[in-house]
């Protein structure tokens, strides 16, 4: 049997000592890791991965040079930048962003119109750029509307489960008589140019923008017929996210929105489009 004493003038130190030892370091490093794991849970579940869909709605958003771009997509990048969020940005045809925002999980959708009939579907964030509805005709048509019932007579494009949209089957419009509905706006400025239908309804910053990239100039080939104040709310339109996404990021995005607010980055993105 070899001898366990070790060399000679030490002082006898057992094996079964220094194995003791480092079995009590493995396990309190053990124990430092899983309290270390679970420290860190809360964090990493106080801020899921974020998915982000808009529409092509310029000047509020739209893709140029292959990017995604507009007053409220840089609104919105600056309040997840505050934030500490990353989130990648996709923009879809709107009838499948809402439907996407309505039914999927961590889901954030913007430029969206706050109304009685969506406050349910949507946690909202807060308002982020202004908003005007109207209905529009080409100048060369004399078409005079007084109230909205005036409108019944003449073909409406609209873009499919937008605001205008809904707001106009609300009141009793309906889809395929009265309204010729699209997916893009831009559809809806080229049908009313070439005569397609009789009225085109929209904010009045996406008609500019619409009405300006043609060549013309708002107020002379295509006019607001008729405002329509009780489209969407006067807040402007909205961040919102889908029901399925946790308070705590709601009220984290809440609140770095107000901050933009307050130190000025909202304002200075306002005043690059506006």
């Amino acid at each position: 049997m070899p001898d366990l004493r070790g060399p000679p003038g030490r002082p006898h130190r057992p094996v079964r000592r220094t194995l003791g030892l480092l079995t009590v370091a493995w396990i309190a490093g053990l124990a430092a890791c899983v309290l270390g794991a679970s420290l860190s849970t809360p964090a990493q579940a106080a801020t899921p991965a974020l998915q982000v869909v808009t529409e092509e709605l310029p000047p509020y958003n739209m893709t140029r040079d292959g990017r995604l771009t507009g007053m409220s997509t840089e609104v919105v990048q600056a309040v997840l930048k505050d934030a500490g969020i990353e989130a990648p940005f996709q923009s879809l045809p709107w009838a499948r962003a809402y439907e996407m925002a309505q039914s999927g999980e961590n889901v954030l959708i913007y430029s969206i119109a706050r109304t009685p009939q969506r406050e349910k579907l949507f946690k909202w964030v807060g308002a982020i750029a202004p908003t005007q509805w109207a209905l529009y005709a080409r100048a060369d048509r004399g078409i005079v509307l007084h109230t909205l019932d005036d409108a019944r007579g003449y073909q409406i494009a609209t873009v499919n489960e937008d605001v205008g949209e809904q707001y106009l089957v609300q009141k009793g419009f309906v889809i395929g008589r009265q309204l010729q509905s699209s997916n893009r706006y831009e559809f809806n400025h080229e049908k009313l140019l070439l005569g397609r239908v009789d009225l085109w309804i929209s904010n009045e910053l996406n008609a500019a923008w619409h009405i300006r990239q043609a060549g013309g100039r708002p107020g002379t080939a295509i006019v607001k017929v008729l405002d329509l104040p009780d489209v969407g709310s006067s807040g402007g339109v909205y961040m919102a996210l889908s029901v399925r996404t946790s308070d705590a990021v709601l009220e984290r995005l809440r609140r770095s929105l107000e901050h933009i607010r307050r130190n000025g980055v909202y304002d200075d993105i306002r005043r690059r489009w506006l």
